[in-house]
This record gives structure tokens, C-alpha cells and sequence, in this order.
């Protein structure tokens, strides 16, 4: 028996086993209508379908879009700043004569502690009465906060006054100036006619000339009410006393000062003392004050008089007993005024005697009376 090589048997099997080419490509066929069937029954599971007209590429159209520029925000009005609420203050007293001999006196009321200030209110409840609040109470602090106008200077109430009848007084007089001592003469006139008086007072000295003073006005039931005041040496100038306008005026040109009731100049105050001295005695022991708005022939004081002791003169006139009124000096320039009085002449001047500042003094003392 002849035997084949390996490799020629194997070839001869592979094609006895392998089957016909058509049974391959009808295989073949089934296989892919299988898949055209799968694809074309189940879209869903692979994404929606697309029709032709979505299968064709649509072009991409831009444009751009300009925004239109930012407008800067509107600034806010500034509103005026809301001005702090003022407490009213307390005003300083308005300046009156310095009285030291009498304790001053307040006049300015302190503003109400009970007046509401902003921002107390516990919440926003009163918000729209809170301005017509606010000006209510600002009206009623400064109704309250106002100053008081004070009473004027300090006068001696009178009580009483008798004042004489017409007369002169005359009085020697020694005078010292400048560390030199010389002798004049001097008289005061007393006259009254009716509800009117007039009183002068006149020195005249031996190379000094003269000088007068000189007082006009109206006998009232409290005393003198002075109308004119003058003052001479080489020159006349007087004051004016005028009730209606409430002011004494200077023709000095000095400012005017207020016009009070029972103001004296520097003559009338030598008659309306002794007056208020012999109407009532008992009201004026000694240690008493008697204050009197005092104008001279530039400005005006309240001048305060002290009454002291009895005191016994001997003067060119005879011996009297006397009661002596001192004006101290209250400030740098002010005159030291002593006038001594005697109850039996009926309280008339006996003796007045005036100190400067820097020492010059006179002193009169009575050495004639004549009445009518």
C-alpha cells in the first residue's frame, strides 16, 4: 500500500469539510439583514431621528450685539445737613450800675429741665408731630431763656419827706490842690414856688473864678424830681432828665442813661437827704443805708450813704449838733462825700465836705443862714 505525505491529507480534508461558497454568501446576506433590521426598528435607544432636512448642515449666522453705554448713576441731591438742635443758653445778665453795698440779684430764668430735646422719643411713633413739637418747645426755651429786664438802680424807698421852705445857705470855704491850701466862699439857694424848686450852688475863689451848679425841677409827694442839671466853670454842660422816654441825656455828648423815679443830681441829693432825714427820723438809725440814683453833668451813679453817729461841730455858724451821712468810694476815681446834717435847723446842710481820688479835697461849713 503506498502511504500520502502528511500535508496532502490535510489539504484533502479541508476541502471535503468546508462548505459550498453559496451557502457562505447566503449567510452572509442574512446576517446583515438582521442588523438593517435592528437599526431601522429601535431609533429610539441610539437618539431621535433625523429627517433629511436636519441631516443637511444649516450655516451658523452671528451678529454682534453692541450694548449700549452704561449711564452713570444720577447722583443724589445732597441734602442739606439737618443743623444740631441748639439748647438755649443762658444769656449773660445785661450790664447794670455796680452796687456792691447791696447782694445782686439774678434775673435771667434758666430754661425748663422738662422741655423734650431731639432724639429722646423711645421710637418713630410721634415722627410726624415731631417738627410741630420741636418749635413748640424751641418757642417755649426761648420764651423762657429770655432775660428779665431788671428794675434799675437801687433806691431807697421814701417813706416820708419835708422838705423846707426858701433859703440860703452860706459857708467858708477851705480847699486843698495839689498840696496847696486855699480859702473861697460858697452859698447854696433853696427856693420853691409852688409844686416847682430851684436850688444853686455857688463857689467863687480869690484868682480861681468861679464855678455854679444848678438844679431845676418839680417838689412831688416823694421829694424832688430834677427836670435840668448844669455845671459851669468856663463852660456850661447839663443833663436832662425826660420821664417820657424813660433817659437822662448829656449835652456833653455822652451816652444816654435810663431815667428812673426818684432820681437826684449832685444838688438836688444835698435837699432831697435832709428831706427824707426830717420826714422820718426813726427810719434811718445809725448803721442805715440811703441809695440815690445820682446823675452828674456826664453820667451816673447810684451813690449809697451810710449813716453814722451824732456828732457835735463847732462851726463858723456856732456849735450844732449833727447827723453825718458818708458816701465811701467804690471805685478807683470816685469822690468821698460827707454831708453832716442838723435835725434843729430841720435837717439843712451844715457842712459838705468832698475828697478826690488823689487827695484834693474841699469843706464848706455854714457860716450864714438867711430864709424867704
Amino acid at each position: 500500500m503506498a502511504v500520502q505525505p502528511a500535508g496532502q491529507t490535510g489539504l484533502a480534508r479541508g476541502h471535503e469539510s468546508a462548505p459550498p461558497w453559496r451557502a457562505l454568501a447566503m449567510l452572509a446576506a442574512a446576517v446583515l439583514g438582521i442588523h438593517a433590521l435592528v437599526l431601522s426598528s429601535s431609533p429610539a435607544r441610539f437618539g431621535p431621528g433625523l429627517d433629511g432636512a436636519q441631516q443637511r448642515v444649516q450655516p451658523l449666522i452671528t451678529r454682534s450685539i453692541t450694548p449700549p453705554p452704561a449711564q452713570p448713576p444720577a447722583a443724589a441731591p445732597e441734602s442739606a445737613p439737618a443743623k444740631p438742635p441748639t439748647k438755649p443758653a443762658r444769656p449773660k445778665p445785661p450790664p447794670t450800675q455796680v452796687t456792691p453795698e447791696s447782694p445782686a440779684t439774678s434775673y435771667v430764668a434758666p430754661p425748663s429741665s422738662d422741655l423734650p430735646t431731639p432724639g429722646d422719643t423711645p421710637n418713630a411713633q410721634a415722627a410726624g408731630s415731631a417738627p410741630a413739637e420741636d418749635a413748640a418747645a424751641l418757642a417755649a426755651a426761648s420764651a423762657a431763656s429770655a432775660p428779665v429786664a431788671p428794675a434799675g438802680p437801687v433806691q431807697t424807698p421814701v417813706t416820708a419827706v419835708a422838705l423846707p421852705e426858701s433859703v440860703k445857705l452860706e459857708y467858708k470855704m477851705t480847699g486843698n490842690a495839689r498840696g496847696l491850701t486855699y480859702h473861697a466862699n460858697a452859698e447854696l439857694n433853696w427856693r420853691r414856688a409852688g409844686a416847682l424848686y430851684d436850688a444853686g450852688m455857688r463857689v467863687s475863689a480869690l484868682f480861681l473864678g468861679s464855678r455854679s451848679m444848678g438844679s431845676t425841677g418839680v417838689v412831688g409827694p416823694e421829694g424832688l424830681a430834677p427836670i435840668r442839671f448844669s455845671d459851669k466853670s468856663r463852660t456850661e454842660v447839663a443833663a436832662h432828665f425826660d420821664s417820657d422816654k424813660g433817659e437822662v441825656s448829656f449835652s456833653a455828648n455822652t451816652p444816654t442813661v435810663p431815667w428812673v423815679k426818684g432820681a437826684q443830681d449832685r444838688v438836688s441829693v444835698f435837699m432831697q437827704l435832709g428831706g427824707m432825714l426830717a420826714g422820718n427820723p426813726a427810719a434811718f438809725p445809725v448803721g442805715a443805708t440811703i441809695s440815690m440814683y445820682t446823675v452828674g453833668p456826664r453820667d451816673a451813679d447810684t451813690w449809697t450813704f451810710l449813716v453814722e453817729a451824732e456828732e457835735q461841730l463847732s462851726l463858723p455858724f456856732g456849735e450844732l449838733a449833727t447827723v453825718k451821712l458818708t458816701r465811701q468810694p467804690r471805685r478807683e476815681f470816685d469822690q468821698k462825700v460827707e454831708i453832716w446834717y442838723a435835725p434843729s435847723l430841720g435837717y439843712l446842710p451844715v457842712r459838705n465836705k468832698i475828697t478826690q481820688s488823689n487827695g484834693d479835697s474841699i469843706d464848706q461849713q455854714l457860716s450864714g443862714l438867711s430864709k424867704g
